[in-house]
């Protein structure tokens, strides 16, 4: 049967109309169900506690319960996998972190490539590392403890919370740009790494803010400098190290991703409601006191970033020779 003409033109422009028409409706509708977090790492951590924060926020907001999965292991590659093989339908987010952009280099055989594999959806926080030493190193400032470092080469030990983690990283990306040789001493966590710190087996450590603080305001530690662009909030009295190794910045983040091919419209309704609650003074109160600053951006802008973090600690990695252990 032949249609007349003007009747064929309607079908043609509503079947046109049928994918965004489709598009419209699953965000509309999106959540109509659980949607499982995956989180990389371990329960009670930094991470751990911004994910359920969020996850909270967005139940509330969304009318559906974002449940978070942990799934610690392998520097966070295990939990990234089981969301890498997940349906790209938006039930399935994960908890993006700094380790993703190490990872990328760290691990010579990965199963997934993550800057193809991972869609961005949105940043969460930012957090500086606080470049911390132990009251015996005879330096008060960045200036000092280079020149101090470089007149005594291989004599001061700096810690960090593991190989390849980002206070391991960190310090060698401080290395790379003052010209300093400190022996590198990993520990099995952060908590060993600093307890070791105050009893002076160790003298430097680039560490969290939220798990140093305590001690730099007892004057067990001494902070010369937090490790981006700008001042920390809860530590305004301590400069950068930009401040004195010019183009120097690293920091821990963490956002949230989804598998590839996640529908754009899915992404960009939870980036909104994510940039929502960053907005909120309570949200912004608890990051603040968490060490961290919100990082806000769109999919595209979160995708930039992680590609230029991948592309920044690959350099320092490769560079640095390190390798898993």
């Amino acid at each position: 049967m032949k249609l007349p003409r003007r009747q064929f033109l309607h079908f043609a422009a509503g079947a046109a109309a049928l994918p965004a028409i489709s598009r419209i409706a699953s965000a509309q509708t999106y959540p109509a169900h659980p949607v499982r977090l995956i989180v990389p790492i371990a329960p009670a951590g930094g991470g751990d506690i911004l994910a359920r924060l969020m996850g909270q926020w967005l139940s509330e907001r969304l009318g559906q319960q974002f449940i978070i999965d942990n799934r610690p292991g392998g520097g966070g590659n295990l939990g990234t996998e089981v969301v890498v093989r997940a349906p790209a339908d938006g039930y399935t987010l994960l908890l993006v972190g700094s380790y993703n952009a190490v990872n990328a280099t760290f691990y010579d055989k990965l199963k997934y490539n993550f800057l193809r594999d991972i869609a961005p959806v949105a940043g969460i926080i930012r957090s500086p590392y606080v470049l911390v030493v132990n009251p015996s190193v005879p330096a008060k400032t960045v200036p000092e403890l280079v020149a101090y470092a470089k007149a005594n080469p291989r004599k001061l030990s700096m810690a960090s919370a593991g190989t390849g983690t980002g206070s391991h990283t960190t310090g060698e990306l401080f290395k790379m740009m003052t010209g300093v040789d400190m022996v590198h001493v990993p520990y099995r966590s952060g908590g060993s790494a600093v307890t070791d710190l105050l009893a002076g087996q160790v003298q430097v450590l680039f560490n969290p803010p939220l798990v140093s603080i305590a001690h730099i305001r007892a004057g067990r530690l001494h902070a010369l400098a937090v490790t981006t662009a700008t001042r920390l909030d809860v530590l305004l009295d301590v400069p950068t190290v930009g401040d004195f190794v010019p183009g120097y910045e690293a920091s821990t983040w963490y956002g949230f991703g989804a598998p590839t091919n996640t529908p754009t419209d899915i992404v960009d309704k939870l980036n909104k409601e994510i940039n929502a609650a960053l907005a909120d003074p309570k949200m912004k109160a608890l990051i603040s006191d968490m060490g961290a600053a919100p990082f806000v951006s769109s999919p595209a802008d979160f995708g930039k970033f992680i590609a230029d973090e991948t592309e920044k600690w690959g350099k320092v990695i490769r560079a640095a020779n390190i390798k898993p252990v």
